[in-house]
């Protein structure tokens, strides 16, 4: 089973990546965000308006290099989509690595796969709010979701 992945490079240090990874969650991917995200253990909920919201626990972090959330709870109330709850038992792990030219992001969300019914519909969400967290990194304005 192949899970989905997307790595960027940036120009920007490794503590400036993992703090907007674990402090500002809500400058690019959603400022309806409740919770804690920069401790092991912290649990935070992530809504995109009434119909969509997902639990997270961070399992692990490693700091300036490694962060990874457990998806408790998950809804995603779409028209159509029959399996609402897929992303509950997900993980999702941010690497960052340094390399010659640069900080090498690479999200991989394990158990986010082709054979999943939202995968299309999630993976667009993905690449739309990773290219937030990079506009957000670089200029200091992310593209969050906003109610």
């Amino acid at each position: 089973m192949e899970n989905y992945s997307q790595t960027i490079q940036l120009g920007v240090t490794k503590d400036r990546l993992f703090k907007a990874l674990t402090d500002e969650i809500p400058f690019w991917w959603t400022t309806m965000f409740e919770g804690s995200s920069n401790k092991k253990g912290d649990r935070f909920t992530i809504r995109f308006g009434d119909l969509i919201y997902k639990v997270m626990q961070v399992e692990d972090l490693y700091e300036n290099a490694k962060v990874v959330w457990h998806v408790e709870d998950s809804l995603i109330t779409l028209p159509g989509l029959k399996n609402q709850k897929e992303w509950i038992g997900t993980t999702i792990v941010w690497d960052i690595t340094e390399k010659e030219n640069g900080i090498v992001l690479q999200l991989e969300h394990i158990g986010l796969s082709p054979e999943i019914e939202c995968y299309d519909i999630c993976t667009d969400g993905w690449r739309q709010f990773v290219k937030s967290l990079e506009a957000y990194i670089k200029t200091g304005k992310g593209q969050p979701f906003s109610n």
